[in-house]
């Protein structure tokens, strides 16, 4: 297997190509958390992934509770399963919560203030009563609890982290939190090896081929605690040995071909580029600054054959998109009708037309 076989197979894997899922649930499932920093461009991150999407199809999955986006492991948003969410936040929120408290005493925010906080909170959400961001802002403005200083971002992200909060309906356009306990109801909790076991099964079944370290990056779990939790998954695990690096996968490498030449609009942060410590296999390191910026902006990327060729960004129109191509090098003349055709598979998705500037 080369670099280019194991970049094609997490293409596979990651459903981009040929997908056996025909719902927002069952994907995310499939993957374990899909990053959500980008709302908007998150929702695509399904849509590439599921059989005949639809934006609508992904806003109901996000209205009804399928789907869940809170603050987990690295940490950064995601999305997850409303069945998985409940165990992947107790794996990680100690870790969370431990690489923001340098920042929570610089701030001031001592855990009295975040208890008091939190009843606000509670109080605020009760009676499935979904707020807005600003709305929650303002209720802890009325009881005297500082939000200056981005110390707002920490309280929210805190009660997600002491499993309080979650993502609410889409409200006016707008998103909302809500409280986990009437978001997803109580479930089958797992062991922390039970959990470290899942986690790790889903990440290199979905993922893979990947590494340890890569696993280490995504999941934000300490170095020892990867190691576990690749050491209780390996059994249901394969492995090749690629320029000195083992990299892990469910089942055996049958098909590493590309199906063909089609090309892929992916979305800002997508898991198929920010999932991996090293991503040379599909991004070369000449184009790296291109695709991902110096301060950790992750753009949405054009792929053909398991390789980033260049980003793409879109202009929203009252009845279409305009998407505009930037491609990092020549592409056969034969390219630029599939480039094309996928411009419109996102807009499709929209349920609007698309603008094509190539």
């Amino acid at each position: 297997m080369t670099l280019h076989d194991l970049s094609i197979l997490r293409f596979k894997n990651q459903q981009i190509a040929r997908s056996k899922f025909k719902t927002v649930k069952e994907l995310a499932r499939w993957m374990g958390a899909i990053q959500a920093q980008d709302y908007i461009m998150s929702k695509w991150a399904f849509g590439i992934r599921i059989q005949d999407p639809t934006e609508e199809l992904v806003n109901n999955a996000i209205d009804s509770g399928e789907i869940i986006r809170t603050h987990l492991m690295r940490p950064t948003w995601h999305f997850a399963s409303s069945d998985d969410i409940l165990w992947i936040l107790e794996l990680t929120a100690s870790q969370i919560k431990a690489s923001l408290k340098f920042r929570d005493n610089q701030l001031g925010l001592t855990e009295p203030v975040f208890r008091k906080s939190n009843r606000i909170i509670e109080r605020s959400l009760r009676d499935s009563n979904h707020l807005t961001r600003e709305e929650i802002i303002s209720e802890l403005v009325k009881d005297r609890i500082d939000v200056g200083n981005n110390r707002a971002s920490h309280l929210l992200v805190r009660a997600e982290s002491d499993g309080l909060i979650c993502s609410g309906r889409i409200k006016g356009g707008k998103l909302t939190y809500a409280l986990l306990s009437e978001r997803v109801p109580a479930n089958k909790s797992l062991s922390r090896i039970e959990a470290l076991k899942e986690l790790a099964s889903r990440y290199f079944t979905s993922h893979g081929p990947a590494t340890l370290q890569d696993f280490t990056w995504w999941s934000g779990l300490s170095t020892n605690d990867s190691k576990q939790a690749l050491e209780f998954a390996r059994s249901e695990l394969s492995s090749e040995i690629i320029e000195n690096q083992t990299y892990w996968f469910a089942g055996s490498v049958v098909d590493t071909g590309p199906d063909d030449d089609t090309a892929c609009l992916l979305p800002a942060y997508d898991e198929f580029v920010i999932s991996y410590r090293d991503r040379t296999a599909s991004l070369i390191p000449p184009f790296h600054k291109k695709a991902v910026s110096d301060n950790g902006i992750f753009y949405p990327t054009i792929v053909i054959n398991g390789k980033v060729i260049g980003t793409w960004k879109r202009t929203a129109k009252k009845d279409s998109v305009v998407i505009t191509i930037n491609l990092f090098d020549s592409v056969k003349q034969d390219m630029k009708p599939e480039i094309i055709k996928a411009s419109s598979g996102y807009v499709n998705f929209l349920g609007k037309k698309a603008e094509v500037i190539l």
